[in-house]
């Protein structure tokens, strides 16, 4: 780690030498400069590919204090999630049904996905959004980036610039759920016309929909930077504190008939009067800081370079109540004794690294990009029982039960080539080399008799060839054509290795086809993308939850594709009225999905061992099945209307249904309180949302102010009851006869088998923005 802060004070201290030059700075290259710390990553308007950029005013125009992958959810072929019901706290986004994990994000062109699980939480995250000058979202394979593979779609975040003219702003917003977002903004402008500091203070908070739901993030987001005609040199640090509550079990549609929809079973235990009480401290926390050193250099008309220094760091933690847990699993004395514990889960870890790239334009024909990275991640992971319910001589506070670490180091290289080789015809070549080493040491998060701080659970190596080639045709003004071709890896995550209970696993490789067409006029846009993406060893979610709420995944050790066309429309016939439209319609599909199943009797009825545990029955070939979460239809409509200051937006979204399982079933066998038979939904039900956003913008000049925004939004204004995500795990067995059959024999019609997290009805957030 002194390596890494020593190489960046020399390279800070060497840029700083070479740009004492002080003449008089040309602004517009202060915006081109910072613009080359994503130049390597970006996919640009020749780029053969399907992507869509958002603008930093586009980002503000929906930034009210909901997370990212909320305010990316008009764009196409994105679902999102969220455990509060209102889009604040845990979040999620799937792309073209591609889970997170699966999704390359990085800010700055630097990895930002957890680099043992893949996940972004986008929670940690904070504020970060109103740091933001633009947001681009890749569909498919995309260009090469930094970080793990982008096997479906990668999301690349650009900090804001910093701006020639000082400035202050204030946004506050607040409405439903006790919901509401605190942000102060500020610049100096560039002092001396060389240097220049900017940042941001914010505070988000909610008590979400769901019962118990309530969330706590504080953020800041700080950037100093020098300044010549041809030189930037900045340094970053943004932090964020997240504070929530558990929300992350969902509910069975049982559960959710006796309590209601706002339900919230994470923390529930029965106390000693027999009533159901719930752990105050059933909590996620979590801090990281993250920091980026950035040296950008332009060199003559044709070239310019890019070297960003990065350090993020993070720790946290969640405690949780368990009842009835047998205490031999945390290695305290009493093997065969079950009652109730609280327990803390702890992780700490550090990722550092760089990343670099030359970039070559020559203004008529040719772009040529060199680049690559290299990042080092060491994770701890421990957990601890805070409190036994009933005493056992071998606990004492804090006793710790587990504890393991991880390495894993990460090296890139690329190089990228577009041409035009005749008029309007430009070609294009993306190859990049990938290496990840992976040690992990036992993973399992209960106690094993033995030291497992020695030796490797997984010791794997993984080198990867990923190449891209495609072609853009501009045939006139108005109309373009592109296809491209790409192939992506994705090495295994920690939970694959978990969950999996193997110590060797295959990569993912994807196999991406593109082909596109776009229309453009001054009121009229279109677009048609059409894609088919074959993978090997696909993780695909399985619909289970394992022990602390994350989807399980499995490669299943064979095929699947996606396959779709992706639909982009706007229309603006006159000034003050725009249409926006887009949709996807598409097929995912496992090839030969095997699933694992229990024993039946005669009648159909499960086979237990002595211990109560289902006995294993032989796999069952389901043949070709719907891949979970994936729906075949995405559609959102947009209608804008801009007048003297007055804006009004409807927004409307069409979600199809969902399958929580990869088994086929859209129902399983269930039985009442009262034996009786009861079919239940293995199925997340397709929805119809609307929303309104009203705004006015103006100025009091005469009172300092700039410009102010007045809003109100208006959340799902027809109270639509529907629910963002789920689980499903209920029991296969293989028939006499040889039929697959799906059922659940462990609680009350779907408790135990299926959960499900409702979206809030009706809701508001008001909104004021103030820049002075």
């Amino acid at each position: 780690m002194k390596r890494l802060f020593f190489m960046m004070s020399l390279t800070l201290s060497a840029v700083a030498a070479i740009a004492s030059n002080p003449e008089k700075l040309d602004t517009l290259n202060t915006y081109t400069l910072q613009d080359v710390q994503v130049t390597s990553t970006r996919a640009s308007k020749t780029t053969p590919m399907a992507f869509q950029t958002l603008s930093q005013q586009q980002i503000r125009q929906i930034n009210f204090g909901q997370d990212i992958p909320y305010l990316l959810s008009l764009t196409p072929s994105v679902t999102t999630t969220s455990d509060a019901g209102n889009g604040i706290g845990y979040t999620s986004i799937r792309i073209r049904g591609i889970d997170p994990t699966r999704i390359n994000v990085t800010a700055n062109g630097v990895p930002f996905n957890d680099a043992e699980s893949s996940q972004l939480y986008f929670v940690d995250m904070g504020d970060i959004a109103s740091s933001l000058q633009s947001m681009q979202i890749q569909r498919g394979v995309g260009t090469s980036t930094n970080g793990g593979g982008a096997f479906g779609a990668s999301i690349n975040m650009q900090t804001e610039n910093i701006g020639t003219q000082p400035f202050f702003g204030l946004d506050v917003s607040g409405g439903s759920y006790y919901s509401h977002k605190e942000t102060l903004r500020f610049g100096t402008g560039l002092l001396h016309d060389h240097w220049g500091l900017q940042g941001r203070l914010s505070n988000i908070g909610s008590k979400g929909y769901i019962d118990r739901a309530w969330t706590k993030l504080n953020s800041y987001f700080l950037q100093g930077g020098y300044f010549s005609d041809n030189t930037m040199v900045k340094f970053l640090t943004w932090n964020s504190v997240e504070n929530t509550y558990h929300a992350w079990n969902y509910t069975s549609k049982y559960d959710q008939s006796l309590y209601g929809r706002r339900y919230n079973s994470c923390g529930a235990y029965t106390d000693g009067n027999g009533n159901m009480a719930f752990y105050p401290d059933q909590t996620d926390n979590y801090f990281q800081q993250n920091y980026q050193a950035i040296w950008n250099q332009l060199y003559g008309q044709y070239w310019n370079t890019n070297v960003t220094f990065h350090y993020t760091h993070g720790y946290g933690y969640y405690n949780e109540y368990k009842v009835n847990k047998n205490y031999h699993d945390y290695g305290l004395s009493d093997t065969k004794f079950k009652s109730d514990l609280t327990r803390k889960k702890l992780m700490e870890n550090n990722l550092y690294g760089i990343i670099a790239s030359v970039n070559y334009d020559n203004r008529r024909n040719y772009k040529a990009i060199f680049g690559g990275g290299w990042n080092k991640y060491i994770g701890d992971h421990w957990g601890e029982v805070l409190w036994t319910k009933d005493k056992v001589k071998d606990y004492y506070p804090g006793y710790e039960y587990y504890r393991n670490r991880a390495w894993k180091s990460d090296f890139n290289v690329f190089g990228k080539a577009s041409w035009t080789f005749l008029p309007g015809a430009n070609g294009y070549i993306d190859l990049q080399y990938r290496h990840v080493g992976y040690r992990l040491q036992d993973p399992r998060d209960y106690f094993i008799n033995e030291d497992r701080t020695k030796g490797y659970w997984a010791h794997d190596d993984f080198d990867f060839f990923n190449p891209k080639f495609g072609l853009n045709y501009q045939l006139n003004d108005h109309h373009r054509l592109y296809a491209s071709y790409a192939i992506s890896h994705k090495e295994p995550t920690r939970n694959d290795y978990q969950d999996n209970e193997l110590q060797h696993l295959k990569a993912e490789k994807l196999q991406d086809i593109e082909l596109g067409y776009k229309f453009g006029s001054r009121q009229l846009t279109a677009g048609i993308n059409l894609y088919y993406m074959y993978y090997n060893h696909q993780y695909v979610l399985t619909g289970a939850l394992n022990d602390i709420g994350e989807m399980i995944a499995s490669s299943n050790g064979k095929s699947s594709y996606r396959e779709g066309i992706e639909l982009e429309g706007a229309w603006k016939p006159c000034p003050f009225f725009r249409w926006d439209l887009n949709a996807t319609f598409s097929r995912s599909i496992n090839k030969d999905w095997v699933q694992s199943t229990v024993r039946v009797d005669e009648k159909n009825k499960p086979l237990y061992d002595a211990k109560g545990n289902n006995i294993a029955g032989e796999n069952i070939n389901l043949g070709n099945t719907h891949t979970a979460f994936s729906p075949d239809i995405i559609v959102n409509n947009i209608f804008t209307f801009n007048y003297k200051g007055f804006i009004a937006s409807v927004q409307s979204q069409y979600i199809g249904e969902q399958y929580l399982t990869n088994t086929n079933f859209k129902e399983m066998a269930c039985h009442d309180k009262n034996g009786n038979e009861t079919r239940e939904t293995l199925m997340l039900q397709d929805h119809f949302t609307t929303n309104v956003d009203l705004s006015y913008h103006f100025a009091l000049r005469r009172l300092g102010i700039k410009s102010a925004t007045l809003g109100l939004s208006l959340y799902n204004i027809f109270n639509a009851k529907y629910d963002n995500n789920g689980w499903g795990s209920p029991q296969i067995a293989k028939t006499k006869d040889g039929k697959a059959i799906a059922f659940n024999d462990w609680g009350t019609r779907d408790q135990g088998a299926a959960g499900f997290a409702p979206s809030a009805p009706f809701n508001v957030m008001a909104h004021l923005s103030l820049d002075f």
